[in-house]
Order: structure tokens, then sequence, then C-alpha cells
């Protein structure tokens, strides 16, 4: 019979994959070191009412700006988009030229209370049209032709949140399938992942797992064996909370029926709960819109802004607000002009939105330039690293900096 032990993983990576199921101890503690049980049971670090959190929103795909925030007086934008463009009395309006898809009704109502800034025409310098390689440019805020193998906000915690004792709370959480690049640090960091779907169902079948994972014999461990199993164990502690924490949460809000705004709720959960976790990330997809673009986008950017909303009603009404500032990325938006599919292919520039108490709302720098020839893209004017350098000292407390290697100027919104 195959000894469960053999389940384990062999490297970081994997260890942090099987954690996106949603695996973490105190139900199991007689398994693990007294230090480490006495380590999870006083909560260190303890707990901060005034501790900043970062919420990631990515919109994985690629969504189009233009149909977003629509520059709904430029003739040019309907000449571009004959088909695709949003007629002039539908838009949801910011001011005398820009203003919201009928769709982000949520989004548009947390613009008019001030709590949404929204960051226009954001790129980078000789864009790439890979979602693989765009991705992994915003995610590690790496420029196009360079190559760096952690995370901003991993690195972040290199700098930043050093000295964070090992059986406190992740600093990092993440409710999708596996580890976001994000993360990756080069040092050792508490980081987690939440099951995106699944219920208490999953999350006791995963401690069921891990509690036959640790009552295996342990003699004659080498010492990677050994440190794994007190990993699992750490991680079986996490679980443990994390799982009482989301069963027993009322929300101070009705969130909408759909998977996102569960994964929202669930980030509230652990906020309200104490967590000590620095940096949340969810995600929302595919805004890959080749074809067939209007309603596929539409209920995308419908689910972003009502789930947003009913999360930062909810995180109001347990005077949690103050406490937490949430922000969207995309790989890249889309060309202006409209392909014969009804639909946008990959293009360049597009805005972010950055959510909070404390920001200061309504529209930061400049609408983009739709003065373009045929399949040309725009022209970005505020690089995605000024919003991260921004977030990073503004927000977080960091040193930019020493985070993204250079020094970024900052932008108003904070």
């Amino acid at each position: 019979m195959k000894n469960p032990l053999d389940l384990l993983p062999t490297t970081r990576r994997e260890f942090l994959q099987l954690g996106a199921r949603g695996l973490g101890l105190l139900a199991f503690a007689r398994y693990a070191p007294s230090f480490l049980v006495a380590s999870a049971r006083a909560g260190v670090p303890a707990p901060r009412p005034d501790l900043p959190i970062l919420l990631l929103v990515q919109l994985a795909g690629g969504n189009d700006g233009l149909n977003t925030v629509v520059p709904y007086t430029d003739d040019r934008y309907y000449h571009l988009r004959p088909s695709l463009a949003v007629p002039r009395d539908k838009v949801l309006r910011l001011d005398d030229h820009l203003g919201f898809n009928p769709a982000c009704g949520g989004l548009h109502r947390l613009a008019q209370e001030g709590k949404l800034a929204i960051i226009q025409n954001v790129g980078y310098p000789n864009p790439n049209k890979s979602h693989f390689r765009s991705t992994d440019i915003w995610e590690t805020a790496s420029g196009s032709d360079e190559y760096r193998f952690t995370g901003f906000v991993g690195r972040y915690f290199d700098n930043c949140c050093r000295g964070a004792p090992a059986g406190g709370d992740p600093l990092g959480v993440h409710l999708t399938g596996e580890v976001p690049e994000v993360f990756l640090a080069e040092q050792e960091h508490p980081t987690f992942g939440v099951a995106p779907y699944g219920g208490r169902h999953q999350r006791n079948e995963n401690l069921g797992l891990l509690e036959k994972l640790l009552q295996q014999p342990g003699g004659g461990e080498n010492e990677s064996v050994s440190y794994l199993r007190h990993t699992m164990m750490d991680a079986l502690v996490t679980e443990q909370r994390v799982a009482g924490l989301l069963d027993d949460y009322r929300p101070g809000a009705e969130y909408p029926r759909n998977p996102f705004a569960a994964e929202l709720r669930n980030v509230a959960a652990l906020i309200a709960g104490g967590l000590s976790t620095r940096v949340y990330f969810v995600s929302l997809g595919s805004f890959d819109t080749h074809v067939n673009q209007q309603g596929r986008q539409d209920q995308l950017l419908k689910t972003l802004g009502d789930g947003l909303a009913a999360f930062q009603r909810d995180l109001e009404a347990h005077q949690l607000a103050d406490q937490v500032l949430a922000m969207t990325f995309s790989e890249f938006g889309r060309r202006p002009m409209e392909n014969d599919g009804r639909g946008t292919d990959h293009g360049t520039a597009a805005p972010l939105f950055v959510m909070g108490a404390k920001v200061k709302g309504g529209l930061h720098g400049t609408a983009p330039d739709l003065n373009v020839d045929r399949n040309q893209d725009l022209t970005y004017t505020i690089d995605f690293r000024q919003v991260y350098a921004t977030v990073l000292d503004r927000w977080l407390a960091g040193d930019s900096a020493a985070v993204l290697g250079c020094k970024f100027a900052p932008l108003a919104f904070i």
C-alpha cells in the first residue's frame, strides 16, 4: 500500500499549489511541535485593527478600456466602433466627456460616492501582447525587456515584512486555483490559498486528507521531509482558523450570487476575523473578447462593479472600510478599432480602478488619444508602476524604490 507521506510535495511551489485548494491544525495539535501550536494559539503576529490591507483584483484576459470608460463625446470612438460603441444616451456620465458603460452601475455608484479612483490610460513602454508575458510583466513589475522571478508583492514582503514569525497569519492570501506570480519572493513568507469555489464539504475533505498524512510514522525522516511535515502542520493551523471564519461570518451587505462575489465575501470574512494578512488576491475573467464582445464584457463588468460595491458596503457595515484598498489590473487593453467579429483584439493601454474610503475619487490622468490609424494601438500616458509605487509608499508604508528597482513618480489618488 502506498505510504500517504509519498503524497507530500517535494518543492515549495508544489506545496503552495496544494495549498491553493484551501489546505491548512488546532484540531490536530497533538501532531505538531509545541512551539508551532503555541504560536498558532497566540495568533502571532497579533491582529492589528489599523493594519492597511490591499486587495488585488485581476481582470484576466485583457479588459477593453474604451467600452468600460467611454469617451462618449469623441466622434472618433464611434467611427472606430460602428457596432460596438456604447450609445451616448446609455452612458453613465462621469463628466462632460467620459462615462461608464451602463453595465458598470456598481462602479458608477462608487465613483459618485467618491470611493473610486479611475486611473486612465495605464500601460508600459514597448508593450507585449502575449497574455502570458504581459501578465508576467504586470505581476512582477518588470520592464518589457527584462525577466524577474519574483512578484512585486513578494518583493514587498521581502523588503518590508521581515521577521514575521513562522506560525503567524499568512502575509498573503489568494482565492485562486494556483499561487499567483505576484506572491513569489526570494525569502520564505507565509501565504495561503482558499479554494475559490469550495465550501464546507471541500474544506472538511482537505482537513481529513492532511490529518491522515500527519498521522503517519515519522521515524527515519530526512530533514526535507520533516520540514515539509511541519509546513503541512502549519497549513492545517491556518486552514482550521480560516474555515471557522468563513463558516461563521455574517456579511453586513447582500452579495450577488456568483463565484466572484462569493470570493469577495470570503475576503471580507477574513479581514473581519482579524487576520494579519496584508494582501489578498482574487481574479475575474475572461475578458479576452475577440468575438461578440458586447454581451460577454457587459456581464463581466456588471459582476465586477456589483461585487466590489457589495464588498465596500460590507466593510463599512463592519467599520473596516478605512483599512482596505482594492486595486484592479489587467494584462493589457484592447485595440481602439473593432474587428470583423464584433470584438476587439489585444491592445495596450486601459484604465484601472482603485477603490476605498481613503482614495481621492474621480478621474486621474488623461483620456486616451483616439487619433489613430486603422489597427493602431493606444499610447499609454501612465506607467502601471507609478500606480504600484503610490500604493506601496502611501498605503502599505513600504519602500517602492526597493521593491520596484527604481523610483517612479507617485500619483494623486491616495
